[in-house]
């Protein structure tokens, strides 16, 4: 009996345009192509356009989403004996007709689902022909949009009316590519008598032990007649062996369970250990294994805890019977040309998250189902992922054909996913169901469907079906005890952004009102907000080739996509913050800006726990060079705001918050000890002056959180532009500021800077002469390799920190660059000068 083959379909690929506004150097032409790949990669490698990424290019290259690209190879093949061979692609980005050797084997519209056909009366011995022809997607979408009913949405184009990434059509951060491809890898699979073409493994703890569920769908070509066995293998810590069972297949279907006496439990980071077992599962007939899958597993238990209480609805991350605060970012495609993201990629940014404490990566409803890749190691790392099913943002048609090819693509992306224990949410949406009460859609609907039976009903039914371990929630924001209303075309029940009842997003600080108002608000769990800056400076000036460089210039408009963005910088640095006259200033300010903006909102937030039970800032990534509200640049530099989202989360931390009319130190402890601590309190002026001290013993609980409040001759100043309230509990340092920095008294703080090498980069010591208010390194300026692991500290006269520095092996760094104002930057410097 012959097992399973699966033979990639990846080489002799090349690609041609077809039709559309073909420039005439292009026409005729074939591109040697990539698969997987897309077209603008290709035509990158084959130096037929310039990078997409740099300067105005993006509007150069809009031709290509109006172009129809025709992929072609060609591939030998022999008779094998076997019963079925079928063409397989786990991903066709977007819009195609798939011929083999003249013959249609499928037409297809939807990114995020794979295709299957049989084609083995197509097959001939000897040279095959394969096409795939795109249409291109922009008047595909058009087209759409006209058939279906155009429907509320934020940006031009349909993005609603196709099955693509939405964000492909550009975003209020992102560039607008357009692109078509195979992004997946294309195979030929031959086998006989069956396949397994659906396999779903969920681990259960079950007291110390756990069990493991197989449960497998087929395909036969026998008619259900052979007898056939399917088998589990477990392997993993603290197993005795192997650990196995077998089950006979009953028709197309079959389970079988595999008890284990004793396991270990799988731990979000800063919990525990990640222990992962390895489940092979066999199809078998008669020993013979025809097929087999292997998935990776982790025992835990994870629910939302949504159960009213006093102050409203909590949303409460629970994993193990343990309250997990939330420390989030969210997640968009990492590359614009997504194909180009690899696993090493994929390691570096989800270890610059775990290395800045973050335990939840939220991946966005308008990019993409994330990778096998994606998954394995936010396993292996305890990273906690929330994935949103893919609709963001517009009026979604319930209309076939979008209804049926929507169906196809969940039901398949659940199962690939939900075995992952890192897997804690799947959520219908991103801000439609808020969309739909506050947008205006309700009268530009004007009683068209826009996605409710989507995430209120055929979601729900396919994971309950399909994954009821895997909790699900309608859409985020969202209100646990809102409902939709078929009958009246209504939500019924709270706001699905009321702070008072799950998930919350916090637009209206970015959008109008100063970033201090973070602090009117309380929510239960705020799952979005944020603040702009440009990117790295070496990011920024490699980018652009503006001459001069200025906010306004030319590239530095085309690489800032949001709405009125560059205003809305203006305004949310002048409260706090002067102009500055020059442009490496005002980069610096922008960037002060936002790590001060996020930082207050996440001590604000977490100075509230357990009433408030996570943050998730918008956002950790970027998909190329641009202004937006990134901690890591599309160049994969890290900006000030990634320092402020360590220094926030990070397990013990003291804050001084507002209360009451006075001010109150805030100790939180995530750890699972006890934290015993001397808190040290003093009123300093920024010459280093003692005016107020007061040392407190604090315990602060395991997980807990403690509020001390503050004597009055500390939190009141004597001379409030010239003093600040410090707090040190241990390595934790709160500061609280009596005036806004543009009205403050900071001096030049004096800074020197001395340099040893360390394994894998280089230990700057910073020391201040006078008080140093967010100290950061733009190390980026010296070598672009360089990137700080620490940042956005405080340093009272006479104190020095050591940041290690990180960069290429062969590079030294220069204590006198480092020490140049430019690199070395202080909020004083926006101050004093």
């Amino acid at each position: 009996m012959t097992h399973l083959s699966r033979r990639p379909l990846h080489d002799g690929w090349t690609v041609r345009a077809a039709a559309g506004p073909v420039p005439d150097d292009l026409a005729g032409v074939d591109v040697d192509a990539a698969v997987p790949g897309s077209i603008h990669v290709d035509l990158l490698a084959a130096g037929r356009i310039p990078d997409p990424f740099h300067g105005n290019n993006e509007a150069l290259l809009a031709w290509i989403g109006l172009v129809d690209w025709t992929y072609r190879t060609t591939f030998v093949w022999t008779p094998d004996g076997a019963e079925r061979h079928d063409l397989v692609f786990e991903g066709i980005d977007t819009v195609a007709t798939i011929r083999l050797n003249g013959s249609v084997v499928g037409e297809v519209a939807n990114q995020h689902r794979s295709y299957r056909y049989d084609v083995a009366a197509l097959l001939r011995d000897g040279e095959n022909d394969l096409e795939v022809a795109f249409r291109a997607p922009v008047p595909y979408a058009n087209q759409a949009s006209l058939e279906l009913g155009a429907r509320p949405r934020p940006y031009p184009l349909p993005y609603e009316a196709i099955r693509k990434s939405a964000c492909s059509f550009g975003w209020d951060w992102g560039i607008a590519t357009y692109t078509s491809g195979i992004w997946k890898p294309a195979r030929l699979e031959a086998w006989s008598t069956a396949r397994l073409s659906r396999t779903r493994v969920v681990a259960t703890p079950v007291g110390d032990g756990g069990r493991i569920t197989v449960d497998v769908d087929l395909e036969r070509t026998d008619a259900a007649s052979a007898p056939l066995e399917v088998r589990a293998v477990v392997r993993g810590p603290g197993l005795d062996g192997d650990a196995h069972e077998a089950a006979a297949v009953v028709g197309e279907s079959g389970r079988v369970e595999v008890d284990l006496p004793a396991v270990r439990r799988w731990w979000p980071i800063g919990h525990g250990d990640q222990p992962l077992y390895t489940v092979e599962v066999l199809l078998r007939r008669d020993g013979d294994i025809l097929d087999d899958a292997t998935r990776r597993v982790g025992f835990r238990t994870v629910e939302w805890d949504t159960e009213p209480d006093a102050a409203g609805t909590p949303y409460t991350l629970v994993v193990n019977d343990r309250p997990i605060f939330v420390k989030g970012v969210n997640w968009i495609p990492d590359d614009a040309l997504p194909v180009r993201v690899d696993r090493d990629r994929y390691e570096r940014r989800l270890r610059q998250a775990t290395e800045a404490h973050i335990n939840l990566i939220r991946v966005w409803g308008g990019g993409l189902y994330e990778s096998d890749d994606f998954y394995d190691i936010a396993d292996e790392l305890g990273l906690l992922v929330w994935q949103d099913l893919l609709f963001a943002c517009a009026a979604y048609p319930e209309e076939e054909p979008l209804r049926s090819e929507i169906d196809a693509e969940v039901r398949e992306n659940v199962v690939r996913l939900a075995s992952h224990a890192s897997l804690v949410q799947l959520v219908g949406n991103n801000e439609n169901l808020w969309g739909f009460e506050d947008w205006g859609w309700k009268t530009s609907l004007d009683g068209k469907t826009w996605g409710a039976t989507y995430y209120y009903e055929l979601f729900p039914d396919i994971i309950d079906e399909l994954a009821p371990h895997v909790p699900y929630a309608p859409g985020s924001p969202f209100s646990p005890e809102t409902r939709w209303d078929a009958a009246s075309g209504r939500q019924s029940g709270p706001h699905p952004n009321d702070e008072t009842h799950g998930s919350m997003h916090l637009w209206e600080q970015w959008n109008r009102r100063d970033w201090l108002t973070y602090r009117d608000h309380t929510p239960r769990f705020v799952a979005e907000f944020g603040w702009q800056a440009p990117p790295a400076w070496t990011t920024l000036v490699d980018s652009v080739d503006d001459a001069p460089l200025t906010p306004e210039s030319p590239g530095m408009i085309v690489h800032q996509k949001a709405m009125e963005g560059n205003t809305k910088l203006t305004d949310g640095l002048l409260p706090h913050f002067r102009m500055p006259g020059d442009m490496e200033t005002w980069h610096w300010a922008m960037q002060l800006n936002q790590a001060l903006a996020v930082g207050t909102a996440l001590d604000h937030f977490r100075s509230w726990a357990p009433h408030t039970m996570g943050a998730v800032v918008w956002q950790l990534n970027d998909c190329w060079p641009v202004t937006s509200w990134a901690a890591i640049d599309g160049a994969e530099r890290v900006k000030p705001l990634y320092h402020a989202l360590k220094n926030a989360f990070a397990p013990r931390v003291v804050t001084v918050q507002p209360r009451d009319n006075g001010l109150v130190a805030v100790v939180s402890n995530d750890t699972d000890d006890d934290w015993a601590v001397a808190m040290r309190a003093r009123r300093l002026s920024f010459a280093g002056s003692t005016r107020a001290e007061a040392t407190t013993d604090v315990t602060v609980p395991a997980r807990g959180t403690v509020s001390i409040a503050l004597a009055s001759d500390l939190s009141t100043p004597g001379d409030a532009a010239a003093e600040a309230l410090v707090v040190d509990a241990d390595a934790s340092r709160g500061v609280w500021y009596f005036a806004e920095p543009r009205d403050s008294a900071l001096v030049d703080p004096g800074l020197t800077v001395t340099t040893r090498a360390v394994g894998g980069g280089t230990e700057v010591s910073v020391t201040a002469q006078a008080f140093a208010r967010e100290v950061s390194l733009l190390a980026d300026k010296v070598h672009p390799s360089a990137q700080p692991l620490d940042g956005l500290f405080t340093l009272l006269p006479g104190e020095t920190r050591r940041v290690v520095v990180r960069h290429d092996d062969d590079v030294t760094l220069d204590p006198g660059s480092l020490a140049a104002p430019r690199v070395l930057r202080s909020a004083n410097q926006l101050v004093a000068g």
